[in-house]
């Protein structure tokens, strides 16, 4: 599966920290690999958008936009019934708009207690006529565009400070260079998903022969064992609450057949999935 790098193949050039892009699309993409080598906001105008990170899945409609941490996720995005697109404004800012911003109005936070890649926000009135003028900016020349963009940046993130706190800037300039915590974050994180080995491996952005190594000193099991026994544990905790039938987990437990996830929870438990839920 190729990578797309963001905002490299939009083609509206890399060099400088502050860019703009009206993105549309009349097809679904799901779990596309993506590069992000800015920092990232996602206006969703039309359509539904999911992104698996390092340290959880988010999924947000167009009644909310994203900020996402420059790095490496999957994509997922799916036109809407109505309009039949997908539409988002996309605004890409560097690491470095977001310490100048930190260090301009005294932001800077050196407790966080926690570093996420993804931070979720409401639309309201206010976002919405700010992102009206974003595709307002857009039908300017490229000139006026940049100068226009720095003041729009200080902007919404006096905004969104002012609404929240400024711990969402600091995260996105925490660096976590330990890429097994950063392993153990995207396994633990992912355990429910079904995500192959090359995806898992680059989140982590591992080639999949190191992922798998790394994994086995972490879990002193190879990855495809480990993650079919997580998701049995989570089909046997569904089963005791008694909230759905065998026959609807087998896909959720990864399983392409009922007689199969059938067999494989027997093995594990040493009695079929019906056989567990009447005894529990």
């Amino acid at each position: 599966m190729e990578i797309t790098i963001l905002p490299k193949d939009l083609k509206i050039g890399e060099t400088k920290t502050l860019q703009i892009y009206n993105y549309r699309r009349t097809e679904d993409i799901q779990k596309t690999k993506i590069n992000l080598s800015k920092n990232t906001i996602s206006f969703l105008r039309t359509g539904t958008k999911e992104v698996i990170g390092d340290d959880k899945t988010v999924q947000i409609g167009n009644e909310n936009f994203v900020i996402m941490k420059s790095g490496n996720c999957l994509m997922t995005e799916k036109i809407s019934d109505a309009f039949k697109a997908y539409q988002s404004i996309l605004l890409f800012f560097s690491d470095d708009e977001v310490l100048h911003f930190l260090e301009k109005y005294n932001q800077f936070s050196a407790n966080l207690k926690h570093h996420k890649s993804f931070y979720i926000f409401k639309y309201d009135n206010f976002v919405q006529n700010f992102v009206d003028s974003l595709e307002q900016i857009l039908t300017f020349p490229k000139k006026i565009q940049a100068d226009m963009l720095k003041n729009k940046f200080e902007e919404i993130m006096l905004y969104l400070i002012h609404q929240n706190n400024a711990d969402f800037l600091n995260s996105l300039v925490h660096n976590v260079d330990d890429k097994i915590s950063r392993l153990t974050n995207i396994v633990e994180n992912n355990k429910h998903n079904k995500l192959n080995l090359e995806e898992l491996a680059f989140l982590c952005n591992m080639s999949v022969s190191t992922f798998k190594r790394e994994f086995f000193k972490l879990y002193q099991s190879t990855p495809m064992k480990w993650f079919n026994e997580q998701r049995l544990n989570h089909i046997a905790f569904i089963l005791r609450t008694k909230r759905s039938r065998p026959i609807e987990l087998y896909e959720d437990a990864g399983y392409e057949n009922f007689s199969n996830f059938v067999q494989a929870f027997k093995k594990k438990f040493g009695m079929t999935p019906k056989q567990y839920q009447i005894q529990s």
